[in-house]
Order: C-alpha cells, then structure tokens, then sequence
C-alpha cells in the first residue's frame, strides 16, 4: 500500500478546518479504522495469485490448440476449443454450477498427487457422439439412459486424448494422466472437501453447429508442489533452456560433413569492353594482385585466409598463412 502525501497546502487547510471545528479529529480516526477493515469470505479463499492463474491459462491456451487438433482428427469435421475463463473457486461451487447430469471424466496425474475432473457437458458429448457415429455433430439431451457402447465411445474418446493433457503440461512438469473414473452424476463424485479450493478451466467449444463448454477442474492439493513454477519468472528461465551436450555433439559431427566451396583468387583486373573483343593469342592482362603478395582464400565467398600458392604432388595447391580477422561481420 502507498501511502498517500499531502502537500503543505492540504496540511494547512486541514489543520485549519480541525481547529475551526469543521472537522473532527475523532472522527477522522475512526473513519480511517473503518476503511482498514475488509470483508473476507473463507469459503472463496483465493490461494493463487493473478500471476499463477495466467500461468495456468496459458498451459491451457496449449492444451485448447491440441484439442481442437485432436478432435478434428477423430471427427472429422470442423472443431473450435479456446480458453474462456480461468477461475478459483471452492469445489462445492463447481459441483452446483454444473448439470446434474452430465460427461466427468477422472484422471490421475503422477507424479502430482489428487485427480483432475475434465467435464463435458451435454451438448458437447452428444455433439461428439453422434459425430462418432456417423451423424452431424447435432446434440440431444440424454445423458441419465446412456447405453454401454454410448459411454464406452465418449470415454475412450476423453482415453485418447490424455495424451495432448500431457503434452500441454510438459513446458511446467511432466505428467502421466490415465483416466481412471467415469461418472454422469457430480453428486457421486466427491474428490476433495467441499470448501476446498479449485481452478476451473472453462473451455468455449463448438462443433459444427453444436457450441458448449469443456470445464476442466484442478484442486489445490494437484497443483501445491509446483505453485512457484506458475509464475512468469518462472517461465522466463525456463525459456532460455539449457544446451543439451549431445545434442551440440550431433550438431558439430553434421557440420563436419558438410560439404563448403574453397576458392582461391589469383587477382582481378578490369578492361574495356572494346579491350575485351580486340584480345588476341598471346595477349597479356595485367591483374592487381602484387607476386609479392599474399593470396585470399575464400570459403562460400568470404575470405578467410591469407594463402601463398605452390605445388604439392605435381598439383596446384595453396599454404595457409595467416587468418583474416574482422574482415566481414560474418566472420567469427
């Protein structure tokens, strides 16, 4: 909190009033203990910052692309899943903001300890299941009298997909989600205390015609060992990665085979175009380059070495000298 400072005219004007008896020292006392005073609701304890909500959003921002990848894939059709809200609340209050019937799936995610809930609601899992099954993608309530191979198709769909779960969440820890329940009613899921503390990742979803929401919902008990690594600090070190050692072996092994062009320039000379078309057998150019002087030796065209030319085997070759240094700003 900033205190707030007065200027010397604000001082005098409010001495001023006090002494007149306009205004009330007592007064002024116990207005300024009033305002300290806030209401707090424990049932809605806010255990993450702003700054590790938006880190949570982010994982999900990912999360959200792969999905809409994935179900494209699956369905075949024109899929869209964004991320609409990242909220905290207490469990209790997720539960009731939820159908009573709807798609829950559970999984586990070791090595973090607790479940994560990813729900879908009707409109959703019936837009899926009927695309599943040969339809357009239209949705129908009726979600109490599933069949067997109903629920067996929507889970094994929510199965496939833990993988991008995963994938998403490998920027901040690795995880191994495996879906372990399946459930349609919230009031026969009881994963953590009803005041317990939850993020709800609410997911826009439309499919086709057919638009409803993904939730997905995360106790505080999943995410308390990494709570520092939702900052962003956080994810601005680990953006600047470590070299992997083997990998910059592999690297420098690739560029030793790889294959660059050697030239040698013996000098330059410039002539006429008139000079040119007159030259006849046995003419002599004259080039720049002095015989005392050392050759350059250019690699890919920039020059790289001071070289002198000679013979070796009865072939024409060049002895390296000398390293040109600071010559082009590409070299290094």
């Amino acid at each position: 909190m900033v205190d707030e400072v007065l200027s010397q005219n604000e001082i005098d004007a409010l001495l001023s009033a006090i002494t007149s008896g306009e205004m009330n020292a007592e007064e002024l006392k116990k207005e300024e203990e009033e305002k300290k005073v806030r209401l707090y609701d424990f049932k809605r304890a806010l255990r993450f910052s702003k700054d590790q909500i938006r880190g949570i959003s982010r994982i999900h921002e990912n999360y959200a692309r792969l999905l809409t990848n994935f179900f494209s894939a699956q369905l075949r059709t024109y899929v869209d899943i964004s991320v609409a809200s990242v909220d905290q609340i207490p469990y209790e209050e997720f539960i009731r903001s939820i159908p009573e019937m709807t798609i829950l799936n559970v999984y586990s995610v070791e090595p973090l300890e607790g479940r994560i809930l990813i729900e879908a609601n009707p409109s959703i899992a019936y837009g899926l299941l009927d695309r599943l099954l040969g339809g357009q993608g239209n949705s129908i309530n009726k979600i109490d009298n599933l069949t067997e191979i109903e629920s067996m198709l929507i889970s094994q769909l929510f199965e496939k997909s833990s993988v991008h779960l995963q994938e998403a969440w490998d920027t901040l820890i690795e995880i191994h989600p495996v879906l372990e329940d399946f459930e349609i009613n919230p009031q026969f899921l009881q994963m953590v205390s009803p005041n317990e503390t939850v993020v709800v990742v609410s997911l826009n979803t439309k499919i086709n015609e057919t638009s409803g929401m993904i939730n997905i919902c995360i106790p505080h008990i999943v995410l308390e060992p990494i709570i520092s690594k939702l900052s962003v600090h956080y994810w601005m070190q680990t953006n600047a990665k470590k070299r992997d050692p083997e990998a910059i072996e592999k690297i420098e092994q690739n560029l030793q085979g790889a294959k660059v062009g050697v030239s040698t320039i013996l000098g330059e000379a410039k002539i006429s175009i008139k000079e040119f078309l007159d030259l006849k057998s046995e003419d002599i150019i004259m080039l720049n380059q002095s015989i005392e002087d050392p050759l350059q030796l250019t690699i890919n065209q920039e020059p790289k070495f001071y070289v002198q030319a000679g013979k070796s085997k009865n072939r024409l070759s060049v002895q390296v000298m000398e390293e040109i240094k600071g010559g082009n700003k590409h070299d290094g």
